[in-house]
C-alpha cells in the first residue's frame, strides 16, 4: 500500500482500533507526603482481573517546560547543571516548571530568560509529552525558540548553578548519539527537531 491508499487507515483508526485493558476503579486518595517539587498522593484502586485493592503512588506536580533555544548565527544554547538525582553535572537545555498563572509558552520565554539572559524572536510549539505516567501527572511541554540574543545576565534562583555552552546543532545530535547528552527530556525534544537515528 502507498500512503494515499484508501484502504489505509488513518491514525486516528488505528488508534481507534488498540486493544486495551479495562481501567483500575479508584476507590479513594489520600494526601501523603508534600516533596517541595511534587506532593504524592496514594490511591486505592481496583485491580480489574482480581477485583482486588491495591494502594498506588501518584506524584502531583506542575507542568513543565524544556527550550530548544538557538542563537541568530544557529548555535545551540546548552544548559550545564549539578543534578541530585544522579550526582552528577547534566548538559540539558533551558527548562522549568510553569508556574500558576502561566502559558506554556510564558513559562518558556521566562527560564529562558533567567537561566541564560537571551530572548527569542520566533517561537513554535513542538508538542508535549507525559514524563512519566507510571507516576507522574504532568506534561513537559516541548519549545523551539529561534533567533535568540542576549538581553540581560541571568537571574538564577537561590537553588540554581548553571554554566552555558554554545554548540552547533551538529554537535549536539552528535553527542546524543554518543549519550554524552542523556537527559530523556531533552533528547525527547531534540526528536521533534533532529534525526536522531544512529548511523
Amino acid at each position: 500500500m502507498t500512503p494515499t491508499d484508501p484502504l489505509e487507515p488513518t491514525l486516528a483508526q488505528r488508534l481507534a482500533q488498540l486493544p486495551s485493558p479495562a481501567d483500575w476503579p479508584l476507590e479513594s486518595s489520600q494526601p501523603a507526603t508534600d516533596l517541595f517539587i511534587f506532593k504524592s498522593r496514594i490511591d486505592q484502586r481496583r485491580q480489574p482481573r482480581s477485583g482486588q485493592i491495591m494502594p498506588r503512588v501518584a506524584l502531583e506536580a506542575p507542568d513543565w517546560v524544556n527550550v530548544i533555544a538557538v542563537t541568530r548565527d544557529g548555535l545551540v544554547i546548552l544548559v550545564r547543571q549539578f543534578r541530585f538525582g544522579t550526582g552528577e553535572v547534566s548538559t540539558e537545555i533551558p527548562a522549568g516548571m510553569v508556574d500558576a498563572g502561566e502559558t506554556p509558552l510564558e513559562a518558556a520565554q521566562r527560564e529562558l530568560m533567567e537561566e541564560t539572559g537571551h530572548a527569542a524572536e520566533r517561537w513554535t510549539g513542538l508538542g508535549s509529552v507525559a514524563p512519566n505516567p507510571a507516576f507522574l501527572n504532568n506534561r513537559c511541554h516541548l519549545w523551539l525558540a529561534e533567533g535568540c540574543s542576549k538581553q540581560a545576565e541571568p537571574r538564577l534562583d537561590g537553588g540554581e548553578d548553571i554554566a552555558l555552552a554554545y554548540w552547533p546543532l551538529a554537535a549536539v545530535q552528535q553527542a546524543i548519539r554518543l549519550g554524552a547528552i542523556d537527559h530523556s527530556l531533552v533528547i525527547c525534544a531534540f526528536s521533534r527537531v533532529m534525526d536522531l537515528s544512529r548511523d
